[in-house]
């Protein structure tokens, strides 16, 4: 059986949106401290007996979410025409971390986006897709 490690790291970033067409308060102008946990998988692990450097997933995490800090995301070419939800805004997060990350021995397993203490979304896509 082969073994597979995840190893996971948490970022926050605060951020305006408003829902365009929301049948509610969310449809206005609001703001949240939105938490970000990235988890990528490594089947492997390198010279050191790492899968990756905790470092390099943080970094990676705080180029994709500095560019969301402090900004009203509806304003922002990713969320233009997309509503700035939280699945969107985990999907988002998730590719552009991807696209830095992934490799021959690790990939990008899922991005969980917390709105609030007690509502988030998980999101992650299935590797063997086309």
């Amino acid at each position: 059986m082969t073994g597979r490690y995840t190893l996971k790291v948490l970022v926050d970033f605060a951020a305006a949106h408003s829902l365009r067409d929301y049948p509610g308060d969310c449809a206005r102008l609001h703001g949240h401290n939105w938490k970000v946990e990235v988890e990528v998988e490594a089947r492997e692990l390198d010279a050191l007996g790492m899968g990756v450097d905790f470092k390099t997933i943080r970094r990676a995490a705080r180029e994709v979410t500095d560019a969301l800090d402090h900004r009203y995301l509806n304003e922002l070419p990713a969320f233009e025409t997309l509503n700035p939800t939280a699945e969107n805004i985990a999907a988002h997060l998730f590719r552009e971390l991807a696209a830095r990350l992934n490799d021959e021995r690790v990939r990008v397993s899922a991005v969980t986006v917390w709105e609030t203490e007690r509502a988030c979304v998980r999101y992650s896509e299935d590797p063997t897709a086309p």
